[in-house]
């Protein structure tokens, strides 16, 4: 339950998990005791909870500072960015927006992630500027586990979010040093494209030797819903589990109904990735 916790952030409430009712879980953001607000944020994001009162609170945490961490890092922010995403009210796009210029890392990607959820192209240019020097600035960071942006993240959002006006920006990162980072370029190049060879890049990293990539690769193929990459995605040594999602997203973005309550309407390339999830249950 508790993924997405960075070191530093507060740790939660035990037993909150259990008795924590939308009210309370409203109250709560604006509790004294920072760690209750942090758990508050989760599960309002883990549920939807879009009460207006939950939004204005979330909103206000963005510029919270007082849970501070001697490393920088603003766990609350992180917390409420990712919430406002999940929530789906389009009246958070203007606030994350200002939260891709944060000097924390995460609350960055955090918000450029909710900024992919929501779908809002106003969010294209601030997004874009983030890749701004190309591959001369998208290095390690001295002493910290990352980049000098959350590139997976904004590459991946200007994808969803169809801005072919960034494919000159994009296109370089393809030839990034980090393999994470050229899958996430070419993810986007393929939404925005539609040429094959990007996608094709996906399904050749499902042979490569690193586990977490060949995951990484998986998701992406799902996520851009590319059939021809069924099979490959059937065969890739992986987890059942993992395999499913990216066989799953395959079928939700093509999968379509003529009217609410008709059958669905099965083409055999369908047909053929939902045999391959009966043989992989």
């Amino acid at each position: 339950m508790w993924d997405n916790l960075e070191s530093g952030s507060p740790s939660p409430p035990a037993g909150e998990g259990e008795t924590l009712t939308v009210e309370v879980a409203i109250a709560n953001l604006r509790h004294e005791d920072l760690s209750l607000r942090y758990y508050a944020a989760w599960w309002i994001g883990r549920f939807g909870v879009r009460e207006p009162g939950a939004i204005d609170a979330l909103l206000d945490l963005l510029s919270e500072d007082r849970d501070q961490t001697e490393a920088g890092g603003f766990p609350l922010r992180r917390n409420a960015a990712r919430a406002l995403g999940k929530v789906g009210d389009d009246r958070a796009v203007p606030a994350l927006i200002d939260c891709l210029d944060c000097s924390d890392y995460y609350v960055r990607e955090a918000a450029g992630e909710s900024l992919e959820r929501l779908g809002d192209r106003t969010a294209i240019p601030s997004l874009m500027q983030l890749l701004a020097g190309g591959l001369t600035a998208a290095v390690q960071v001295q002493g910290k586990p990352h980049l000098t942006q959350p590139y997976n993240t904004i590459l991946e959002a200007l994808g969803t979010l169809q801005a072919t006006e960034a494919i000159p920006l994009i296109q370089p990162f393809l030839d990034h040093e980090v393999p994470r980072v050229q899958y996430s370029a070419a993810r986007a190049m393929y939404q925005l494209t539609g040429e094959g060879g990007y996608a094709e890049r996906l399904i050749q990293a499902l042979q490569g030797k690193d586990l977490q990539l060949r995951r990484s690769a998986l998701l992406d193929l799902g996520a851009i819903a590319y059939l021809p990459a069924a099979k490959a995605i059937s065969q890739t040594l992986a987890e059942n589990s993992i395999k499913l999602i990216a066989l799953k997203g395959l079928i939700e973005h093509h999968l379509t109904l003529t009217h609410s309550d008709a059958a669905p309407d099965l083409s055999p390339d369908l047909i053929e990735v939902m045999n391959l999830m009966d043989s992989l249950l």
